[in-house]
């Protein structure tokens, strides 16, 4: 087979000896105790590996898993399902030092459950579940801690209704209608936060931590928006955060002084539009949870309302360093940071500061949960990135479970069928293709030692990574994603050929025994408006060379590869108009993302003609534009039937490479074909369908 070994720069930091590939390390090693001081990374990144007092506990380190998503793994009545024990037994292992398990609703009602399949904390039935997750962390050598999370406002999805402290309306649709929490149901939800506790410790875990993430329960009490209560809890500061403060005395209570407890807490709500708190009032809330005796704050930003993303690679990667800086100042228990904070580098240093005490990590995780063990071996260039897509929540939001784009394995890691294991014939493999899935198709191969070579008929690698990472908002992840794959090939001995075309007679003569078709999509030439005329540029909006010259752009379609290249264009001044042929703005778009474009639409000033299409041109060398007549027919006011433009972007409908299959049906052996190949589809689906298929070669 061949060797996964990982290397930080060249040869240094390599994992060394024979059959040490990447994925021996988490199935063969056990989390924590699998770190040693006489690592590489260990000692290039002390501070990441220092051990950290927290409450009566010494973390091994100083990296916290955090609960992250609920991961819609379980069952309805929310028992944990097998499924779930697979995901949290790599999740144990993962080298942090505190493992965070994910939220369970604590009430028999339900009215805290979030998630069609939420676990649940709210009967005793439920123990030995929860017995075997805080099994498994221990085992690892981390400390277990389970989150109790009542979704409060965006709860009760068994129910007509959700429960919140005042009669706010929803803003969002497809949240329950509120019900107004009397005195004696606040009194019945702490008792049942405190029952869940002492469930989560009866099954061993180490503690506990209360949730105000996304604007559940605790958030709901704490902000102005959702509570304007006249009573002792709410108005004013200190009543709105009575209901943490006799929350945390219950949890506290219930857990004895031997366990921790931790509460998470907004640094910034986002919701100044609809007269949430202020970053002042988020601080003097961490103050009174400080006084009320937690261990630990882990601090988030944002809620389900926010009008401004908080998690998605839109958002600089120290975008909210300064909440955590501000939220250390401000007090004297260990703080816990991680909102898009994933990069490893950026942690050791902010570590070093003092910015916080601990590097909270999830979603990199999920893309990647080698990504301690990776920074042990002082091999941070080979950690897989989270491209910050948001994904994991788009499928969580439409109560599915949720997966990631880069890591197919997850949700199932209890399926043997999707284990990369030793091929049992090792074949010459062809790959066929530099994108996204030809790029994983080729590192699978080559980890289950196949004998790999890939054909790319471009100058370089990269396929519509190229393009994507001209996306104005943390594009360069899909750059970061090409390095990846690339340094990967190296690293497995795949041999790359640029400037490649494969034909039916070239695939023939090389006689692989498998080969793997992953030639892509292309943009489908619009045909009503035809070539353009002299003095207007043309330009393919997958091209990776640089956009041309021209002041007065039109953008024909309003696929995520047209905004793409609208924003772009636009963003350097230029004016930009997009045809829409009929479709909906972003429509294959994740709907985490959509909103992010509306944004830059309007931020740049760009015009999208709905319904239009191009139509030609006139003889002054101006593009038509034709409309529906039912739209024509419906629209106050004229409608512009011609534009001016220097440079036209040909994007929108894209059809598969295919004709690659058909010739080589009785050329090999065995054939396959993943990827946009298949149909257009996003990079998501491509990692997975290149995985899903070579896994079993």
């Amino acid at each position: 087979m061949t060797n996964d070994p990982a290397a930080a720069d060249g040869a240094k930091g390599a994992v060394k000896g024979a059959g040490r590939a990447w994925d021996e390390v988490l199935g063969g090693a056990n989390g924590v105790n699998a770190i040693t001081p006489d690592m590489p990374g260990v000692t290039r990144y002390p501070n990441l590996f220092r051990p950290r007092r927290i409450g009566r506990f010494t973390a091994a380190n100083s990296i916290k898993y955090a609960a992250c998503s609920v991961s819609n793994f379980n069952h309805p009545d929310g028992a944990i399902s097998e499924r779930e024990i697979g995901r949290m037994d790599v999740v144990a292992r993962t080298g942090c030092a505190i493992i965070t398990n994910q939220g369970a609703y604590p009430d028999t009602e339900g009215y805290g459950k979030a998630y069609v399949r939420q676990i649940s904390l709210a009967e005793d039935r439920f123990i030995p579940q929860f017995a075997r997750i805080a099994d498994m962390i221990h085992d690892a050598g981390a400390i277990a801690v389970q989150q109790i999370l009542h979704a409060g406002r965006y709860g009760g999805i068994d129910h007509d209704h959700c429960i919140q402290p005042s009669d706010v309306p929803q803003s969002l649709s497809h949240f329950r209608p509120p019900r107004v929490m009397t005195k004696e149901h606040i009194a019945r939800c702490i008792d049942d936060h405190a029952q869940a506790a002492r469930r989560a410790v009866t099954a061993g875990f180490d503690g506990v931590e209360v949730t105000s993430f996304m604007g559940y329960l605790l958030s709901n009490f704490l902000s102005p928006y959702t509570n304007t209560r006249t009573d002792e809890y709410g108005g004013s500061l200190e009543n709105r955060g009575r209901f943490m403060v006799e929350l945390l005395d219950a949890l506290r209570e219930a857990v004895g002084d031997e366990r921790m407890v931790w509460v998470r807490l907004n640094g910034a709500e986002l919701m100044d539009d609809r007269g949430g708190n202020s970053e002042a009032e988020c601080l003097e809330f961490m103050r009174m949870a400080e006084r009320a005796g937690v261990d630990g704050i882990s601090l988030v930003v944002g809620w389900h309302e926010s009008t401004r993303g908080a998690l998605g690679r839109d958002v600089p990667t120290d975008g909210w360093l300064r909440l955590a800086t501000a939220a250390k100042s401000a007090v004297g228990v260990p703080i816990s940071f991680g909102p898009r904070f994933g990069d490893p580098l950026m942690a050791e240093a902010a570590l070093a500061r003092g910015d916080f005490d601990f590097s909270e990590v999830c979603r990199p995780m999920l893309a990647d949960p080698l990504l301690v063990h990776k920074v042990a071996h002082d091999a941070v260039a080979d950690v897989r990135p989270c491209l910050g897509g948001l994904v994991c929540l788009s499928r969580m939001f439409r109560n599915l479970p949720y997966i990631c784009s880069m890591n197919p394995r997850l949700g199932h890691e209890y399926e043997p069928e999707l284990v990369l294991t030793p091929a049992s014939v090792p074949c010459r493999v062809l790959v066929i293709g530099g994108g996204p899935a030809g790029l994983e198709a080729a590192y699978v191969a080559a980890r289950r030692g196949h004998d790999v070579e890939l054909w790319e008929r471009a100058p370089r690698l990269g396929g519509q990574l190229v393009a994507a990472a001209r996306e104005i908002g943390g594009g360069a992840i899909f750059l970061r994603l090409l390095e990846f794959y690339e340094r990967a090939l190296a690293r497995t001995g795949v041999r790359v050929v640029l400037g490649k075309e494969a034909t039916g007679k070239a695939v023939g003569a090389a006689a692989p025994d498998v080969c793997i078709v992953a030639t892509g999509a292309a943009v489908t030439p619009d045909p009503v408006t035809g070539e353009a005329p002299g003095g207007v540029a043309t330009w393919n909006a997958d091209d990776a060379e640089d956009p041309p010259a021209g002041d007065r752009v039109v953008v024909l379609g309003v696929d995520r590869t047209a905004l793409v290249a609208a924003e772009f264009l636009a963003k350097e001044g230029r004016t930009v108009t997009m045809l829409s042929a009929g479709r909906r703005k972003a429509w294959d778009v994740p709907p985490t993302f959509k909103w992010r474009h509306a944004a830059w639409l309007k931020e740049f000033g760009i015009t999208v003609l709905p319904g239009a299409r191009g139509a030609g041109w006139d003889d002054e060398g101006r593009i038509r534009v034709a409309y529906p007549p039912e739209q024509e027919a419906a629209t106050k006011g004229p409608l512009p039937k011609t534009l001016d433009v220097d440079l036209l972007v040909v994007a929108g409908s894209r059809t598969s490479r295919q004709k690659l299959i058909t010739d080589l049906e009785y050329r090999v052996d065995v054939l396959h074909v993943v990827g946009d190949a298949i149909a257009p589809q996003s990079v998501c689906q491509a990692v997975h369908t290149a995985y899903r298929t070579t896994v079993r070669i």
